[in-house]
Protein backbone atom coordinates (compact mmCIF):
# COMPACT_ATOMS: atom_id res chain seq x y z
CA UNK A 1 0.00 0.00 0.00
CA UNK A 2 1.37 3.41 -0.97
CA UNK A 3 1.73 6.52 1.17
CA UNK A 4 -1.43 8.09 2.55
CA UNK A 5 -3.13 10.45 0.17
CA UNK A 6 -3.16 14.08 1.23
CA UNK A 7 -5.64 16.82 0.48
CA UNK A 8 -2.70 19.16 -0.22
CA UNK A 9 -1.99 19.64 -3.91
CA UNK A 10 1.58 18.77 -4.80
CA UNK A 11 3.17 20.77 -7.56
CA UNK A 12 4.10 18.45 -10.41
CA UNK A 13 6.43 18.89 -13.34
CA UNK A 14 6.58 16.83 -16.49
CA UNK A 15 9.99 15.42 -17.40
CA UNK A 16 11.59 12.70 -19.48
CA UNK A 17 13.68 9.99 -17.84
CA UNK A 18 15.86 7.25 -19.22
CA UNK A 19 15.42 4.17 -17.05
CA UNK A 20 16.98 0.72 -17.09
CA UNK A 21 14.65 -1.70 -18.90
CA UNK A 22 14.36 -4.06 -15.94
CA UNK A 23 13.44 -1.22 -13.55
CA UNK A 24 10.80 0.05 -15.96
CA UNK A 25 9.35 -3.45 -16.38
CA UNK A 26 9.15 -3.89 -12.59
CA UNK A 27 7.47 -0.50 -12.21
CA UNK A 28 4.95 -1.38 -14.91
CA UNK A 29 4.18 -4.69 -13.16
CA UNK A 30 3.62 -2.89 -9.85
CA UNK A 31 1.39 -0.31 -11.54
CA UNK A 32 -0.64 -3.06 -13.19
CA UNK A 33 -0.97 -5.00 -9.92
CA UNK A 34 -2.15 -1.88 -8.08
CA UNK A 35 -4.34 -0.61 -10.91
CA UNK A 36 -2.32 2.59 -10.69
CA UNK A 37 -0.60 4.67 -13.30
CA UNK A 38 3.10 4.27 -14.00
CA UNK A 39 3.88 7.86 -13.10
CA UNK A 40 2.56 7.47 -9.54
CA UNK A 41 4.49 4.22 -9.01
CA UNK A 42 7.75 5.81 -10.18
CA UNK A 43 7.03 8.93 -8.12
CA UNK A 44 6.46 6.83 -4.97
CA UNK A 45 9.61 4.80 -5.60
CA UNK A 46 11.67 7.95 -6.11
CA UNK A 47 10.22 9.59 -2.98
CA UNK A 48 11.04 6.48 -0.92
CA UNK A 49 14.57 6.33 -2.34
CA UNK A 50 15.11 10.01 -1.50
CA UNK A 51 13.76 9.44 2.02
CA UNK A 52 16.20 6.55 2.55
CA UNK A 53 19.07 8.63 1.13
CA UNK A 54 18.27 11.56 3.45
CA UNK A 55 18.06 9.20 6.46
CA UNK A 56 21.46 7.73 5.57
CA UNK A 57 22.95 11.22 5.31
CA UNK A 58 21.51 12.16 8.72
CA UNK A 59 22.88 8.93 10.16
CA UNK A 60 26.35 9.70 8.82
CA UNK A 61 26.18 13.20 10.31
CA UNK A 62 25.18 11.81 13.71
CA UNK A 63 27.92 9.19 13.55
CA UNK A 64 30.52 11.83 12.64
CA UNK A 65 29.44 13.94 15.63
CA UNK A 66 29.57 10.84 17.84
CA UNK A 67 33.12 10.04 16.67
CA UNK A 68 34.14 13.65 17.30
CA UNK A 69 32.59 13.72 20.79
CA UNK A 70 34.21 10.45 21.85
CA UNK A 71 37.51 10.74 20.00
CA UNK A 72 39.54 11.05 23.23
CA UNK A 73 38.50 7.65 24.58
CA UNK A 74 40.48 4.45 24.17
CA UNK A 75 38.88 1.58 22.23
CA UNK A 76 38.07 -0.19 25.52
CA UNK A 77 36.46 2.93 26.98
CA UNK A 78 34.46 3.52 23.82
CA UNK A 79 33.28 -0.11 23.84
CA UNK A 80 32.06 0.31 27.42
CA UNK A 81 30.23 3.52 26.48
CA UNK A 82 28.67 1.75 23.49
CA UNK A 83 27.44 -1.04 25.77
CA UNK A 84 29.43 -3.65 23.87
CA UNK A 85 31.09 -4.90 27.03
CA UNK A 86 29.77 -4.36 30.52
CA UNK A 87 33.02 -4.44 32.48
CA UNK A 88 36.50 -3.09 31.76
CA UNK A 89 38.95 -5.69 30.37
CA UNK A 90 40.83 -6.06 33.72
CA UNK A 91 37.71 -7.04 35.74
CA UNK A 92 36.42 -9.98 33.67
Amino acid sequence: MGPARSLVKVKKQRTTLTLPSDSLAKAKNIARARSANLSSVISEALAEGLRVYAAAERSEEVFAQYRKAFSGFTDDEAAILDGIILEPAGKQ
